[in-house]
């Protein structure tokens, strides 16, 4: 598999691209403006604590007060945890006892903002490296489920038990430690041990609201997630950027270092392979199928849905087995699209109606292994017998289209206009509406062209009646600038 990494920098935005055998399977966008804060560890204040909902409130220094729930406070003694990190069940006492108003707090961003919602915290903090997460107030030493071959799990759980010794920090092995030598990991444990100590010596002086810690940049970070054997080249536009990335893969990725590229060619990178435009389709509901078919994406603030349709697509034998090819082309098609749009939390897709049970088990085998290869963790739930299949995605970030898009001024996000007929008669009701409540000569309307022009030719024979009916002029005009929905009914 060719697998590539574009980096496009500007003054005030940054964007990742990553790209699988020529097409593009993951973006990521950061604005000088609105950085994100997952990573980002704070010296907060606990503003208010909700019994009734087993949190607090913690200022921290951002737009909105944070979320902390009670289950993501570190205690002493803490629950037993498993082999990969996994917390025992064990009773979460009441927030009361956790912590109190005005008590000063070191918390970490899980989630950034969403909408209207603030950051949600712990203070089970966690610093990452290249092929390590240091767990400073755990004991615990996991390897990533990711990593399946046993032999290598139990390599890379001795070698860290080794490095340790008498540490009683605890340690998340990643999935990109795989493979690994000892000595990487050794350089590993040994920066993570440096930066924990300024961690902690900023913990102490620090005043409220102050970040503490904060994560790479977007450039640095991708080079530290997404980059693995199978990335042939990093290709970056921006000679400071590329110098950055250079001497950070040099220090922690030597192996990998002589991948990064100067992309210093006059067309713009993102138009390597089509990104851009790949870009612009994410941003629509519609995404073709090969087949003929199409899915629609609709995310709302409940959960996102994905609808399949056959479209054009008559297939060469019959319906079952049309029906059939279009699924399993659909499960690997909505797979890419969760990615690439960063969607997440409740997530539906309707599947078009199968018959045949085994075919069903097939698309949700072909989904499932479509969603293996997604570095962000889902749950797949078996179909329903109406052809739908629940799952869950998680979500740190806002999505795609949050990132880059706006509602609607004229819809205010509703995806869709009242027509020029409704606003007519909602025109018609108002002037009676107005007539009553004030004295008048003659009445004026303001509305959008196309309003305008229906009420004129169509309905020219009502506004005769109504003109009648009240006993004033009314005088029609169009105005440019107004959306199909915005009108005015002038008294004068």
């Amino acid at each position: 598999m060719s697998e590539e990494i574009l980096i496009n920098v500007t003054p005030r935005e940054t964007r990742v691209a990553l790209v699988e055998n020529g097409m593009l399977q993951e973006v990521q966008v950061e604005r000088a403006s609105r950085r994100g804060y997952v990573g980002n560890i704070y010296k907060g204040k606990v503003s208010r604590v909700m019994p009734g909902m087993q949190a607090a409130f913690v200022e921290v220094g951002l737009e909105r007060a944070a979320f902390l729930h009670a289950s993501d406070i570190v205690r002493l003694p803490a629950p037993l945890i498993g082999d990969n990190g996994d917390a025992a069940p064990a009773p979460t006492p009441p927030i009361g006892e956790l912590v109190r108003d005005g008590q000063e707090i070191v918390v970490q961003v899980v989630k950034d903002p969403i909408g209207t919602k603030g950051a949600r915290l712990t203070t089970h903090l966690s610093i990452p490296s290249r092929h390590l997460v240091l767990l400073p107030y755990s004991k615990v030493l996991g390897v990533s489920v990711r990593i399946e071959d046993e032999a290598e799990r139990a390599r890379l759980k001795e070698t860290l038990v080794e490095l340790l010794g008498e540490t009683r920090f605890g340690y998340i092995v990643r999935t990109n430690a795989e493979g690994e030598s000892r000595e990487a990991l050794a350089e590993d444990v040994d920066y993570l041990g440096r930066l924990w100590t300024a961690v902690q010596r900023d913990i102490e002086t620090a005043k409220v609201g102050r970040c503490i810690y904060e994560d790479l940049n977007l450039p640095l970070r991708a080079l530290r997630d997404l980059m693995r054997p199978s990335i042939e080249k990093v290709r970056v536009d921006s000679r400071e950027t590329y110098e950055r990335a250079s001497r950070f893969a040099q220090q922690f990725m030597p192996e990998l270092a002589e991948r990064v590229e100067h992309y210093p060619g006059e067309r713009p990178i993102f138009d390597l392979n089509g990104v851009e435009d790949e870009i612009q389709k994410a941003l629509r509901k519609e995404v073709p199928l090969k087949s003929g078919g199409y899915l629609i994406v609709d995310q709302t603030e409940a959960m996102t849905t994905i609808d399949v349709n056959t479209g054009a697509f008559l297939g060469s034998r019959n319906l079952e087995e049309t029906v059939f090819r279009t699924n399993l082309e659909a499960a690997q098609a909505a797979a890419r699209q969760l990615r690439l749009r960063n969607l997440g939390g409740i997530i539906i897709i309707d599947f078009i109606d199968m018959t045949d049970a085994e075919h069903q088990r097939q698309v949700l085998r072909q989904l499932q292994k479509s969603m293996a290869r997604d570095p962000a963790k889902a749950t797949v739930y078996d179909m329903s017998p109406l052809g739908l299949v629940e799952m869950t995605r998680k979500r740190t970030t806002e999505s795609l289209e949050r990132q880059l898009c706006e509602p609607c001024p004229a819809c205010s996000g509703r995806g869709s206009l009242k027509t020029a007929e409704t606003v007519t008669y909602e025109i018609f009701r108002e002037i009676t509406r107005a007539v009553r409540q004030f004295e008048a000569k003659q009445l004026l309307v303001l509305a959008a062209p196309k309003v305008v022009n229906r009420i004129l030719e169509e309905d020219s024979a009502a506004v005769a009646e109504l003109e009648e009916f009240i006993g004033k002029t009314i005088r029609f005009q169009a105005e440019e600038h107004y959306s199909q929905e915005q009108y005015d009914v002038v008294v004068l």
